[in-house]
């Protein structure tokens, strides 16, 4: 069984903070190219090329709408992440939980 390409998973696609940006842009939803390009002090093809990673991996969708291509977040996609981070949230409730009660006990 072939091994996934590692500069093609979803994790690495995510560490990148443009691509998160991107990302967290698109949870208010669709907006085409320009208006994701000028956020950032990015050229227009860079932005392009880290659309292009995240429609790749699915995490984003491309629509043609008009004359323009709307992006759209994909977050099932995302479950991978999300699924592996939850126990690490699970700690730090945890964790500031017990801060409380040892500060309260103080």
């Amino acid at each position: 069984m072939p091994q996934a390409d590692p500069d093609r998973s979803v994790f690495r696609a995510i560490a990148d903070p443009t691509r998160r940006a991107i990302l967290d842009r698109l949870r208010q939803g669709p907006a085409p190219v320009n208006e994701l390009a000028s956020a950032f002090s990015q050229s227009r093809p860079a932005i392009s090329k880290h659309l292009r990673i995240l429609r790749e991996l699915r995490v984003v969708s491309e629509q043609k709408h008009g004359r323009e291509r709307l992006y759209r977040l994909e977050p099932a996609e995302l479950k991978d992440v999300a699924d592996w981070i939850l126990p690490y949230r699970d700690f730090w409730q945890a964790s500031l939980g017990n801060l409380k009660s040892y500060l309260e006990n103080e």
